[in-house]
């Protein structure tokens, strides 16, 4: 999974904790780990879902102004039969 550096500023600042993606194959499972450029971070938990079922806090965790916001996002991502709501945190 490739993250922006902006993104991983975020997730390590606190400021962000959900990630969404769209993909044919996951990349990622719950209790693994990442490297990153700042560091490791840890998979918390992935979760298979619709990306109608996004909610604005939902979206608000993964650094999104609202779910308008976030599907604004969405429709400029590549397409994928699997969507899933992957919660992070970068270990110590």
């Amino acid at each position: 999974m490739l993250l922006k550096l902006a993104l991983l500023e975020d997730i390590k600042a606190g400021k962000v904790d959900v990630i969404f993606r769209r993909w044919n194959r996951p990349t990622v499972k719950t209790g693994g780990t990442l490297k990153t450029k700042l560091g490791q971070l840890s998979i918390v938990s992935v979760t298979d879902m619709s990306a109608d079922e996004v909610t604005d806090k939902d979206a608000k965790r993964a650094g999104f102004t609202d779910v308008a916001d976030f599907r604004k996002w969405l429709d400029t991502m590549k397409e994928g039969s699997i969507f899933q709501r992957i919660e992070v945190r970068f270990e110590d």
